[in-house]
């Protein structure tokens, strides 16, 4: 492929006086307990976890989905691995559901979700969905947990035969319950997921072809479509990979499919290539070009643009922001990549910002039962895409890499510390 001029080489500083945070250690030691009790909190005695309430409460109002219950099952895991005496539990839980309620024992794959007395919601098998599988079943194979690696081995298996387009390099959005009709539709976002999760299967399994999978999706969507659109990655796509610019433009502030470019994806990639470049025997230099690259189109077309700190959650093609709205996936994600990046580079940049970032969370997001997920443009508690508090997963893994940082130590090729299995 034909290297892209890349106009977002440099980073944008962060702004004069960023601030020190002489008891980050504490706070993130407290913050892994928090997070995890939260995550005790969403248990579903009948199986599954509970989409939470603000309160940290289930809200009985939703059904049992299966990337919720994946995000937990996976973070358990993670917590497992790193010593905590009490997750064990919650990833067996986990296996359980994925094992049987979530699970089609008729076509195979597992269902989006299911309601209270285990009927389908719809009968759509998702890719994303399915990436969570397979990160829940590599990250549970990976913690020792009875059930998992037959869980690995089936979920493999489904995506390599359902989801995987070898001819295209790619990943298919999703099927009918039967796996007769797919979707007249590609995405980023599932794809993105698929890479982190091929990661965690190529950990777990020590098969490398899983991590050439990952290679070929980010080569197509980074290093092709981001490039090609100056860093603005495009997020819809038709069958054939075609970019749809206007796609869900009446409905900007969808939490999945969102119009415009999602800047919390541009930050999410930063960190997957960096994890994607330690695993490879001879990886291409642009998996750290085009990261960079990544990591400054994000912090300079998407923080603080509107008057206020914090990033915007989607911009159009001419980088206006469409949807103000302050996701804390989004901040948790730039803890990743810019840990992830100076660990890579020592590039004091980065340092510099990983310290912007855990103030303004530390400020505006995180309260003492944790991480609020969304804010509007003057910082303050919104809902106007995302609900409650159903997810622990983006904000743990940021806790993770920072407490791996050695006190961010660099540079060099280290591997990454490890979030996705």
């Amino acid at each position: 492929m034909t290297d892209v001029p890349r106009s977002d080489a440099e980073t944008t500083p962060a702004p004069p006086g960023s601030p020190d945070l002489p008891d980050l250690d504490e706070f993130l030691v407290d913050q892994t307990r928090t997070l995890l009790d939260t995550a005790r909190r969403s248990v579903r005695s009948e199986g599954g976890f509970w989409w939470l309430t603000d309160d940290r409460t289930p809200d009985r109002g939703e059904p049992i989905h299966a990337w919720i219950t994946c995000r937990m099952t996976h973070v358990a895991a993670l917590a497992h691995r790193n010593g905590d005496p009490d997750a064990a539990a919650l990833v067996d839980h986990g296996i359980a559901a994925l094992s049987t309620l979530l699970r089609d024992d008729r076509y195979g794959g597992w269902f989006s979700a299911v309601d209270q007395q285990g009927v389908p919601v719809n009968d759509r098998k998702a890719g994303y969905d399915h990436a969570f599988v397979l990160l829940a079943a590599s990250s549970a194979a990976r913690a020792g947990r009875p059930g998992a690696e037959q869980l690995l081995a089936d979920v493999l298996a489904v995506v390599r035969d359902r989801f995987w387009d070898d001819d295209a390099g790619a990943v298919r959005e999703s099927w009918n319950r039967d796996w007769t009709v797919t979707e007249d539709y590609r995405g980023a976002n599932s794809s993105m997921h698929m890479v982190e999760a091929f990661l965690a299967a190529a950990a777990a399994t020590g098969d490398a072809s899983w991590a050439d999978r990952a290679l070929r999706i980010a080569t197509h969507l980074v290093h092709g479509e981001a490039a090609r659109h100056d860093w603005r990655l495009p997020e819809h796509f038709t069958t054939d990979w075609t970019p749809l610019p206007d796609y869900n433009r009446d409905q900007p502030a969808d939490p999945f499919r969102p119009y415009g470019s999602t800047i919390g994806h541009w930050l999410e990639w930063a960190r997957l290539l960096l994890e994607l470049e330690a695993v490879l025997p001879q990886p291409p230099r642009w998996l750290l070009a085009d990261a960079r690259a990544l990591f400054a189109a994000a912090v300079r077309r998407g923080w603080a643009v509107d008057g206020a700190d914090g990033f915007v959650y989607t911009i159009d093609w001419d980088d206006r922001p469409v949807v103000r709205s302050r996701m804390h996936w989004v901040l948790a994600e730039a803890i990743g990549a810019a840990i992830t990046l100076h660990r890579r580079t020592g590039d004091a940049v980065y340092r510099d910002w990983y310290q912007v970032f855990w103030a303004y969370a530390r400020r505006n997001l995180i309260d003492q039962t944790g991480w609020r997920h969304e804010l509007d443009v003057q910082n303050l508690p919104a809902d106007t895409v995302w609900h409650g508090r159903p997810d622990v997963y983006h904000a743990y893994q940021a806790v993770l890499l920072s407490r791996a940082a050695d006190g961010l130590g660099g540079p060099g090729p280290r591997a990454p510390a490890e979030v996705t299995a």
